[in-house]
């Protein structure tokens, strides 16, 4: 099955976007205080950084080359942004809240 017209840009397009918007969340969020950090910022910085990791494999998992009997690679490309956009939001959260 064919996936929609636009899809492979609309996915490359949100998972630039949303990894250039938690980028901007850490560069406020305080990385930069001098005040030792605790283990809940240790662990939104590795949820970020995971989140960042899955956002930018999206473009290179969906425009990997297949044959043309085989899946697509819409549906791991789709599954590989929304678990970056958890981690990131998970992230965003537990700065918040901790």
């Amino acid at each position: 099955m064919r996936a929609p017209t636009g899809s492979v840009v609309g996915l490359c397009s949100a998972s630039a976007t949303l990894c250039a918007m938690g980028m901007a969340f850490l560069g406020y969020w305080g990385v930069h205080e001098p005040a030792p950090w605790r283990f809940t910022d240790v662990v939104v910085i590795v949820l970020a950084f995971v989140g960042f990791a899955l956002l930018a494999s999206v473009p290179w998992i969906i425009t990997t080359p297949v044959a043309d009997d085989s899946a697509e690679r819409i549906r791991p490309a789709r599954r590989a942004f929304a678990c970056g956009v958890i981690a990131i939001w998970l992230a965003a959260v537990l700065a918040i809240v901790g």
